[in-house]
């Protein structure tokens, strides 16, 4: 029988925050918006393809937006997914690039070859070539493509940048975590350089531009550029919330009675995001797109519970397969929705966005094989039963095996010491080690000496390998029914052989010396020639920038100061 330690608990972390809201129509700190054009009510007709825009926000936890009870204010989003369709049987991926991954083609991590962790700076590694992306069938429809914000899909050679895989235009980050003001990105101790790029040049002179602001822009100066008469995808992967937790002062002075200093300056972020949000919706009803639009909202994976995010009351966190990290915030807000102002329990996955979003646009998917994809939108917009009834949350064999998993006890059929997961109508599985397990509070109760928040922990499950869960009845995965139900377990790990029968091998080359920012003039970019593979083992000196003088990083200065006086001052000591 489950045994469970509370530690630093209350009743009053297990009541739903409300949040504090503002007047929509408040001026915003983004961006100045002199006119506020009129809602109307149009009736939901496709005379002309949509236009789309979809938001995906990096490391946003469940529990993060007002309508989850979140004590984060997000009026925006609110309204939005109020006067839309909220999803709340919605998955993502555990991490960013498997979620980006399959969003942009629509199939699961074992079918590109990255299943394993992220595509790190430094890997000769990328989007898979030969993947046809949702930005290239959606010009093949005749739409206008644009991305804004993180791409963390890969740059090793110019082939595998947005530009190059669908995107018209480009404007943000190739690499997964940069400062939000200086665009600084380290990758281990001196191996610093800058990564903001516009099309398939670095972005110098948009250094000091807070993200959430600049990016918010960009998609604003876009629809004021383009005409509503032709049809137009932007994808604003946002780089908010993710670490460095960075925000403008006013905004981290509105949660100022917040004792948890990270949980304050992330709530800060979101806050921001929220706003930016906001005035992409303005953006889009000022210059006419608005009454012909689909806006997606999606975050990426769980939040990170170290970092101030919380997926409370879900279990487990970023980079788990525990509901915490794979459970996402999702919205529709579209006038064009037949039955709006409701919430949807209808299965979808973040594959299922392919598969969709082109078939919104009229474009052509008969000549695409493969898709792990489907078209969900009668689900969203009429209210029809989703037309997926299973998800592979993933099957990673490179992931560190659990200690006693075993394949006697995957019935002869699976080994369960393989970190694998799957969600087959009602039930879930998980084999191997899902990842940290604990269900994490909000973290703005008290702040704990030598704690971050309050947690309460499963003691047992140490020596285990195998977890089934009635998802729908125990949402929390609180009750593990994998003894009581041998016959499911069974069933699901069938399931896991067949999925693991059609992947292919697995992405993850070392990485590569010549990918230093020193050897491309101070900033993160493409090393490899066009006929190189991933398979180039080294042998020969980076090549030398050419063309722009070298910019030092400033993390690179300043983690080279202290370290030298780190020196200093233990030599003194000795």
């Amino acid at each position: 029988m489950a045994v469970y330690a509370l530690t630093g608990f209350s009743l009053v972390s297990l009541l739903s925050f409300g949040y504090l809201s503002w007047d929509w129509m408040k001026p915003s700190l983004v961006a100045d918006v002199a006119t506020d054009p009129m809602e109307k009510s149009l009736p939901p007709t496709f005379t002309r393809p949509p236009h789309i825009i979809f938001i995906l926000t990096d490391d946003q936890g469940y529990h993060d937006i007002g309508y989850h009870g979140s004590d984060i204010q997000t009026p925006t989003l609110d309204r939005l997914a109020a006067e839309g369709v909220k999803l709340e049987n919605y998955y993502i991926q555990p991490i960013c690039t498997p979620s980006r991954s399959q969003l942009i083609t629509g199939r699961y991590q074992i079918h590109t070859g990255l299943q394993h962790s992220i595509i790190r700076p430094r890997q000769p590694n990328c989007l898979p070539l030969d993947q046809v992306t949702l930005p290239q069938k959606l010009q093949e429809a005749g739409y206008s493509t644009h991305m804004v914000g993180k791409w963390h899909l890969g740059f090793y050679k110019k082939e595998c940048l947005p530009t190059r895989r669908g995107f018209d235009t480009f404007l943000g980050s190739l690499t997964g975590n940069v400062d939000y003001y200086t665009y600084d990105n380290c990758d281990g101790p001196d191996v610093c350089g800058y990564d903001l790029h516009e099309g398939e040049d670095v972005a110098w002179d948009q250094s000091g531009k807070y993200s959430t602001f600049l990016y918010a822009q960009r998609v604003s100066k876009i629809l004021a550029s383009h005409s509503p008469k032709e049809p137009i995808f932007i994808y604003v992967a946002f780089q908010a919330v993710h670490t460095p937790l960075q925000s403008p002062k006013e905004y981290i002075y509105r949660y100022r009675s917040m004792g948890n200093v990270a949980r304050r300056k992330y709530a800060a972020m979101v806050t921001c995001m929220d706003e930016a949000v906001k005035n992409i919706t303005w953006a889009l009803k000022k210059y006419g797109y608005y009454d012909n639009s689909v806006m997606v909202f999606s975050t990426d994976n769980g939040g990170q519970t170290f970092s101030g995010g919380s997926n409370w009351p879900l279990r487990g966190r970023k980079g788990t397969y525990w509901e915490g990290g794979v459970r996402g915030i999702g919205f529709v807000h579209s006038p064009l929705i037949k039955r709006k102002r409701r919430t949807s329990w209808a299965l979808v996955h973040i594959t299922d966005w392919y598969p969709t979003l082109v078939s919104l646009a009229r474009g052509n998917l008969s000549n695409v094989q493969g898709l792990d994809g489907y078209d969900v939108w009668p689900a969203i917009s009429e209210g029809k039963e989703s037309p997926r009834t299973e998800i592979l949350h993933n099957i990673d064999p490179l992931y560190n095996h659990a200690k006693y998993g075993s394949l006697e006890d995957g019935f002869g059929i699976w080994n369960t010491a393989v970190q694998a997961s799957i969600r087959v109508g009602e039930w879930k599985l998980l084999t191997g080690d899902p990842g940290y397990s604990d269900w994490i509070p909000p973290q703005t109760l008290t702040n704990f000496p030598g704690s971050w928040w309050n947690l309460e922990r499963l003691t047992d499950g140490l020596r285990k390998s195998v977890w089934l869960f009635n998802i729908t009845a125990d949402p929390y995965e609180r009750y593990d029914l994998s003894e009581q139900r041998p016959d499911v377990v069974r069933s699901l790990l069938m399931r896991l052989v067949h999925y693991n029968r059609t992947a292919i091998p697995v992405r993850y080359p070392a990485e590569n010396p010549r990918a230093h920012p020193d050897f491309n003039g101070g900033a993160w970019g493409p090393w490899a020639t066009e006929d190189e593979g991933e398979e180039w083992e080294g042998g020969r000196e980076p090549l030398k920038s050419r063309n722009k003088k070298k910019k030092k990083c400033k993390i690179c200065k300043l983690r080279s100061f202290f370290r030298k006086l780190n020196t200093r001052l233990m030599s003194n000591r000795i």
